[in-house]
């Protein structure tokens, strides 16, 4: 299934993307995609709906964050190798690890602001995985069983404010509008092998970014494995994978972005992304 949530920001309502690329409105069987939706029960029970029975969504509304209130949007730094050699850095021995501000999700087609004072924006390509049941001290064997599905993930970065003006990375993580999740979380019933995904990203139509998941350092089951062993992962929670080469940090020179520019995205499988950048 591809779960999603349309509406005006705020004002959100949980809707099923069928096969013909219509969207079905959930709100009489659940009250948003959240994470008593994202519970097992409850995505069988969607699962097993027919989505022609469900009233279908006229015209073409604004798309909001797939995940609505996750209690925890964590991300993983350096986790593909040449990134973080691009960037200037060793590939770690264990999962880096930071958190973003739940108050910078947004839509997958929001604008993106850039931040005031800001001068070193810069995009970010990863892999979402969204938490489906609790998790603490989980093995990697065990770990996928506790994942809901996945989403795209565009982890905006202000790099002085994550690198130069002190303490943790969360400082340039966490500005409004810096998460676009979606525009769905895929079930990982539709997920064949979630370490072969293809990711690229535009910059006003030049690729920037190309990569696969199968290049992570640290694949999907060993993170939520790791992770559960320092906190508990709850339903809706989300974790940012980390990104490949292409970022413009790395670039030569360093290249970032600025107002009235676009960012495309997207993965196979789970959509794509368009944001335009507007001075905050």
């Amino acid at each position: 299934m591809k779960l999603l949530r349309y509406g005006a920001p705020g004002a959100e309502r949980p809707g099923l993307l069928d096969a013909d690329g219509t969207i079905r409105d959930l709100s009489g069987i659940v009250s948003d995609i959240d994470g008593a939706a994202l519970s097992p029960d409850s995505l069988t029970r969607l699962a097993a709906l027919d989505p022609a029975t469900l009233p279908a969504v006229d015209g073409s509304p604004r798309i909001g964050s797939a995940i609505a209130r996750p209690g925890k949007f964590l991300c993983v730094g350096l986790n593909y190798a040449d990134h973080a050699r691009e960037t200037g850095k060793e590939p770690p021995a264990e999962p880096v690890l930071f958190s973003k501000a739940t108050t910078a999700l947004c839509g997958p087609y929001d604008d993106v602001e850039i931040p005031r004072g800001s001068d070193r924006t810069d995009w970010e390509i990863e892999l979402g995985i969204v938490i489906g049941t609790r998790a603490k001290y989980v093995s990697e064997a065990d770990a996928l069983d506790h994942v809901a599905g996945y989403a795209l993930v565009n982890d905006v970065s202000e790099r002085r404010f994550q690198s130069e003006r002190g303490g943790q990375w969360v400082k340039g993580k966490s500005h409004d509008t810096f998460g676009p999740v979606g525009p769905w979380m895929v079930t990982k019933d539709e997920i064949a092998d979630v370490q072969d995904i293809d990711l690229w990203l535009d910059v006003d139509g030049e690729r920037r970014q190309t990569g696969n998941t199968k290049t992570m350092i640290f694949g999907v089951a060993h993170l939520v494995h790791y992770i559960s062993q320092f906190m508990t992962l709850e339903p809706g929670d989300i974790i940012a994978t980390g990104t490949p080469p292409g970022v413009g940090l790395g670039m030569k020179p360093p290249t970032f972005l600025k107002e009235g520019q676009i960012v495309t995205l997207g993965a196979a499988g789970l959509g794509e992304q368009k944001q335009r950048m507007v001075q905050a």
